[in-house]
């Protein structure tokens, strides 16, 4: 299969040229010498190594002087990941997990500890490492029911991987009981990484005064997925004028169009194809990465940055949750919260099940049925002043009440190694 995947990654790389960044790192041919003694932290994309970041700064602090050797599966994880180098710290690619790779990796870097980010089991790596005396942990683990379920198909294959995991560090009690089912043995619950991340205060900011500046309300699908936009976006059709109406009387129907609508989608290599779909549904349009000082006016904006979820929540009064209205397990909501943006989500939230029961159970977000439902339930809180400060305000008491994974996992590292 190998051809194959050289084949992947050069059609990946006209859309994201970090993919043809050191191939042979993927197949564990290295530029720099063999070395030993690295603290291995693997995030394959985007979520894991903002993850990883949160725990990295808890082991600085624990572990003066560590070497980190970084490693990603995908070009938006790896450039994010640059971020978090040090002098002395090395980042190259996962190795593809062939055995004859993984052994390579394992060989050339001889880590001292292996720390996998949330739910990245790879079998011939995991059996690399234990057959070099490597211990290997899963941090920041989360494991959704749908997942155990396709774990336990493969339960040949998938049984052995997990209890070659030295330790599981669950999020919640609920992943830890499918971690174990799945064959992981030493499972603790340390909590959600995700809570102890502090927003950026100056992206907060500016986005705050951006919003007091724009005069209307700001509404915000944050980290959408493929469908979700264009959902949205025929939504918001049926609430336009017919064309012989002027354009003076163009915000009808008060609520809809009084809206600024913002759109972020998760994955920065959409950004041109939502661009499109917008003008295709006939929205004016307006990108971030067109802005100077201010947001320029249009119907939709579209965040297409990366690294800026803190201006677009400050940005917002209310974010509706991407990857939630479709059946893809909705994305990371305790940003939001910490930024005091109400959340409206819908009715899939299985990757992040508890944070979402928690988050509306402590009146920082909501549940829907759909998108129009989601838009009914914005339009609600906006024009209920008193209700969505409240649910704005229990956003960060949500957040801070629920951090600490951070320390408790640099502790637990600590202890491996003696």
């Amino acid at each position: 299969m190998t051809p194959l995947l050289r084949r992947k990654l050069r059609k990946r790389a006209v859309a994201e040229p970090g993919y043809a960044l050191a191939v042979p790192e993927r197949f564990g041919h290295y530029d720099s010498p063999a070395s030993q003694g690295w603290v291995w932290i693997h995030a394959v994309s985007l979520g894991e190594t903002r993850a990883a970041a949160i725990l990295l700064a808890a082991l600085r602090t624990e572990m003066p002087g560590m070497r980190l050797l970084l490693t990603h599966g995908t070009a938006t994880g790896r450039a994010e990941g640059q971020n978090l180098l040090h002098p002395g710290d090395l980042q190259v690619w996962q190795p593809w997990d062939t055995l004859d790779a993984t052994r390579r990796f394992v060989r050339h870097f001889q880590p001292r500890i292996g720390i996998l980010m949330e739910t990245e089991i790879w079998p011939n790596l995991l059996a690399a490492c234990q057959a070099a005396g490597v211990p290997v942990v899963l941090a920041n683990a989360r494991l959704s029911a749908k997942s155990l379920r396709q774990a336990q198909r493969l339960k040949w294959l998938s049984q052995p991987a997990y209890r070659a995991l030295t330790a599981v560090w669950a999020q919640t009690d609920a992943d830890a009981q499918r971690l174990q089912l799945a064959g992981a043995q030493q499972v603790e619950v340390l909590g959600n990484l995700k809570f102890d991340a502090t927003p950026n205060p100056t992206q907060l900011a500016t986005g705050q005064a951006w919003q007091q500046s724009t005069g209307r309300p700001v509404v915000l699908l944050a980290s959408a997925r493929e469908g979700e936009e264009l959902l949205l976006l025929q939504y918001l059709q049926s609430f336009r004028p017919p064309a012989h109406i002027p354009p003076a009387v163009e915000a009808i129907k008060t609520g809809v169009n009084d809206v600024q609508w913002l759109i972020v989608p998760r994955h920065p290599q959409r950004f041109d194809d939502v661009a499109a779909l917008v003008a295709a549904q006939g929205f004016s349009l307006s990108r971030r990465s067109h802005w100077r000082d201010v947001p320029t006016p249009a119907n939709v904006w579209l965040g297409d940055s990366l690294g800026e979820m803190a201006l677009y929540y400050g940005l917002a009064q209310v974010a509706l949750l991407g990857g939630s209205f479709a059946p893809l397990g909705g994305q990371n909501l305790i940003e939001a919260a910490a930024c005091a943006c109400p959340v409206v989500m819908g009715p899939s939230t299985f990757n992040f099940a508890e944070a979402a029961d928690l988050a509306e159970a402590a009146g920082a977000a909501c549940r829907v049925a759909g998108l129009p439902e989601a838009v009914a339930q914005t339009l609600d809180w906006l024009n209920a002043p008193d209700r969505l400060a409240r649910a704005s305000a229990a956003g960060p008491q949500f957040a801070s009440a629920h951090q600490g994974a951070a320390l408790r996992s640099a502790q637990a590292v600590c202890q491996l190694l003696g």
